[in-house]
């Protein structure tokens, strides 16, 4: 029985992709890592400064080698691809687009407020993310969407999953657990 330490998540933003890496790490004990705790610097306003690359690959690894066991969500497209020897399973999430969009509203509200609506300090940025999220199904490989993620795929060379995020983190974790020994 193959022995599963690295778990990718993959998908576009809002697809779930980070909740379902928590289910299968709170049900199976692995540690959760999103990218973008590595991609972006921790300064305010968020997710408005990306880190070098070599920097965001030197505490991935170091992540990586200190939990042992672990599922990373988000997408490692591009800056990532060293890690893809490490992986033993990719899921790749894909979610309707109006889904999306709607938990992708629902999760900035909550943790961001008044910040992302009009005269809030981070409203531009937040329509901007929305738009850029939106165009996952119609963009092409110069951005994170549908066709570079499946490009990207090709790459793997571990078992790979294509799940729907429309489900629930139960029914996907079943389809996974029908297919792979996690445990």
């Amino acid at each position: 029985m193959m022995k599963f330490n690295i778990i990718h998540v993959t998908g576009a933003s809002g697809s779930g992709t980070t909740t379902l890496a928590k289910f299968i790490c709170c049900k199976y004990g692995y540690t959760h890592l999103d990218t973008d705790d590595f991609f972006w610097e921790a300064i305010d306003p968020p997710f408005t400064v990306n880190r070098e690359i070599t920097t965001r690959q030197d505490l991935m690894l170091e992540a990586i080698e200190r939990a042992g066991k672990c599922v990373i969500s988000g997408s490692l497209t591009g800056w990532g691809d060293i890690f893809i020897p490490r992986f033993n399973l990719v899921i790749y999430l894909y979610t309707a687009t109006e889904l999306r969009l709607k938990r992708l509203r629902n999760r900035e509200l909550q943790r961001f407020g008044g910040r992302i609506l009009p005269g809030g300090d981070m409203h531009k940025e937040h329509e901007e993310f929305i738009k850029w999220a939106a165009a996952y199904d119609t963009g092409g490989v110069e951005m994170r969407s549908a066709e570079l993620h499946r490009e990207w795929l090709k790459q793997i060379l571990c078992p790979i999953i294509e799940l729907n995020g429309n489900l629930s983190c139960d029914e996907n974790l079943k389809r996974i657990e029908h297919n792979f020994y996690l445990g």
